[in-house]
Order: C-alpha cells, then sequence, then structure tokens
C-alpha cells in the first residue's frame, strides 16, 4: 500500500507568507505618505519662489513691495483670524498671471510687509495649517514646520528625511 502525499501549503508557511507581505505593505504605506507629504511641501515651494519672483517684479516697477491687504473672497470663503494673504490685485495677472492662495496642504499662504514696504514675508503653515509661534528657522525635519520666505530667500525649508 502506497502513502499518498497531498500537493499543497501547511497552515505555518501560509501565516509566514501572509506575515511578510503585511510588514511589506506596512513599509510601503509609511513611504507612499511620506512621498505625498514631500511632493505637497515641493509644490508649497515652488508657489512660493513664483510668488516671490511676481513680488520681486513689482518692487522693480514701484520702488517697493505690494502692501499686505486683503483682497474679495470668493462667496463663502473666510479667512483665519489675522491672515494676510498676497494682495492678489496688485499681482495677477500682470505678475502673475494666477495668484496661488492655498499650499499644497489646503491652508492658506500668508504674507507680510513692514510698514515702508521695505521687507516682506511669505509663509506656508505646513501640514497641520497652523503657524508656528517660534520657528526654528533653517532646515527642518518635520512636515508639521512653516516654510517661511524672506525677501526672496528661504530662512526655514524642508530638507533631509521629513517625520
Amino acid at each position: 500500500m502506497r502513502i499518498r502525499r497531498r500537493a499543497g501549503f501547511t497552515l505555518i508557511e501560509v501565516l509566514v507568507v501572509v506575515a511578510i507581505l503585511g510588514i511589506v505593505v506596512a513599509i510601503a504605506v509609511v513611504n507612499y505618505l511620506n512621498a505625498i507629504d514631500r511632493g505637497r511641501q515641493r509644490r508649497s515651494m515652488a508657489d512660493m519662489r513664483g510668488m516671490a519672483t511676481a513680488v520681486e517684479a513689482y518692487a522693480a516697477d514701484f520702488d517697493r513691495y505690494p502692501p499686505a491687504s486683503a483682497f474679495v473672497l470668493p462667496v463663502g470663503l473666510e479667512l483665519p483670524t489675522g491672515t494676510l494673504v498676497v494682495a492678489q490685485p496688485y499681482l495677477q495677472p500682470t505678475y502673475l498671471r494666477v495668484v496661488p492662495l492655498a499650499d499644497g496642504w489646503n491652508s492658506w499662504f500668508t504674507y507680510g510687509t513692514t510698514s515702508a514696504q521695505t521687507d516682506y514675508v511669505l509663509r506656508s503653515a505646513g501640514r497641520e495649517g497652523l503657524p508656528q509661534t517660534d520657528p526654528l528657522y533653517g532646515p527642518t525635519t518635520d512636515f508639521r514646520s512653516d516654510i517661511i520666505l524672506v525677501n526672496g530667500q528661504f530662512v526655514q525649508w524642508p530638507d533631509g528625511v521629513q517625520r
């Protein structure tokens, strides 16, 4: 009498394969989410560079930066208290065809000038949309950190592996 072996996998083999697949998927999801936030940072920085170029072109024509004043918002939209957005009427369409109002995380860009309009700051509040009260300045490794541009130069920006 001959004993026949069944072809197939044991329960332990199946569990090991499922565990390995779970670990690989967990690592892939974290890297995927990190890549999405990195793309949002890069988009925000590119938009900020474009706005800085438009602000500098305006300053070349008028010997001062555009004022940080309110503008007409579409019906139903409200700005957070104290937020100043790049003055759309001063830049659009002459210096920038369309002024981006929101960063990569859909938070408002903020813009401010000195009273003499000789300096300006442009800011993205990062992933959480809340401006930092005490920014560190320099390169950061946290998606929650603000991206800050002063007079055409980034003074706080994302760099390296983000967390």
